[in-house]
């Protein structure tokens, strides 16, 4: 299965762990597959240099840029049309969205409220983490 995980995920799995950390070990042992962008690359390399996080950081890796290049080598980047649609009122869940279609994904997974209202996108489910979690239970033996 093809996954998009938004950055709110991401940074929880890498941080906290949980179920986020979960879904990040099931692409490291190959049940599935993420993919992202460049676009969301930055995104992450921005969000884990926030103030916030660097005491966790410190503890886990001592470098922000440890956890992004780890998650970077978990996944498949594609490339992103130059025009966008216009979907949610905020321009970074959009291209989300971008992502999941360019990898033909088969689910986009995010803490987002925005995102998750929408529950799914051309035909694409927006899940959160424990509602993805259960369905790689059900796909798994």
């Amino acid at each position: 299965m093809r996954f998009v995980l938004d950055s709110n995920l991401i940074v929880s799995g890498l941080i906290w762990r949980g179920i986020p950390g979960r879904i990040l070990n099931a692409a490291r042992v190959g049940i599935i597959e993420l993919y992202t962008c460049d676009e969301l690359l930055q995104e992450l390399a921005r969000v884990l240099n926030y103030p916030r996080f660097a005491h966790k950081i410190q503890q886990l890796t001592g470098n922000p840029n440890k956890l992004h290049a780890s998650y970077a080598a978990l996944t498949q980047t594609v490339l992103l049309p130059s025009q966008l649609a216009r979907v949610c009122r905020d321009h970074d869940d959009d291209i989300v969205l971008a992502c999941a279609l360019a990898a033909q994904a088969h689910a986009i997974v995010t803490g987002d409220k925005d995102l998750l209202s929408l529950r799914q996108y051309q035909q694409i489910p927006i899940l959160n983490a424990a509602d993805a979690w259960t369905l790689l239970a059900r796909l798994t033996p």
